[in-house]
């Protein structure tokens, strides 16, 4: 929605650090088959579905090189590697864990979808949103301002109010195109047009389904 109003120079790309983590029952074993496409569930994770298809965890995350750990949600098609799989499930139910969002403010600490984040902030910002379409990209395309290509979890902010490079939990928000309750995002991107606190989270989708958006009143936790 803002990204045309956006200056933006490169410089070095900021690392990222990935979250895997997730709970499993008792399971029983069904035959797959190789390269198989799982369809991801609220509270998915690489350690669950690992689980879940008898596969290398490692060799899960090479085999979808461009999904974010901490950024797998509902709807998600998900590669799963190897010759013979099997895919395990829950006695008479599919697996699928709930996507839950449960603060323990004394603790400083946030769980979401079966996985642990410690944080030491909070910020209540105005979000708005925007996608890759060159109208809202300017002269330098689809890129945040150190020239990365946009993906789930980037956001622009104002580096004032928020750091570049800022790891937060985005919560609060609503979209189908977003995960659910929650998702990772770093500050990687920012413009004229984000001052205080606000936001603009890129969102994958076409920008008719961006502009479904609008404006909601977000709550970040600023990550350790």
């Amino acid at each position: 929605m803002f990204k045309q109003l956006r200056g933006r120079k490169f410089a070095k790309g900021i690392k990222t650090a990935v979250v895997a983590a997730g709970l499993i029952g008792t399971l029983h074993a069904m035959p797959a088959y190789a390269d198989s496409v799982h369809t991801a569930k609220d509270g998915d994770t690489f350690f669950f579905l690992a689980k879940q298809y008898g596969v290398n965890m490692d060799k899960l995350m090479q085999a979808n090189p461009n999904i974010q750990a901490t950024n797998i949600y509902k709807g998600l098609k998900i590669t799963i590697p190897g010759e013979s799989v099997q895919v395990l499930s829950a006695p008479g139910q599919d697996v699928e864990a709930l996507s839950t969002l449960k603060v323990l403010s004394a603790d400083r600490v946030v769980q979401a979808w079966g996985k642990t984040f410690n944080y030491k902030s909070t910020v209540n910002v105005k979000a708005t949103a925007y996608s890759a379409a060159a109208s809202e990209n300017g002269k330098w395309g689809p890129v945040d301002y150190y020239g990365n290509p946009l993906k789930l979890g980037t956001i622009a902010v104002d580096p004032n109010v928020i750091p570049m490079g800022t790891k937060v939990l985005v919560t609060g928000h609503s979209h189908p195109d977003l995960p659910k309750n929650a998702f990772v995002a770093t500050a990687t991107d920012q413009g004229s047009a984000i001052k205080g606190n606000r936001i603009d989270i890129f969102i994958p989708a076409t920008p008719q389904k961006v502009s479904q958006f609008g404006f909601q009143d977000v709550k970040l936790y600023v990550l350790d």
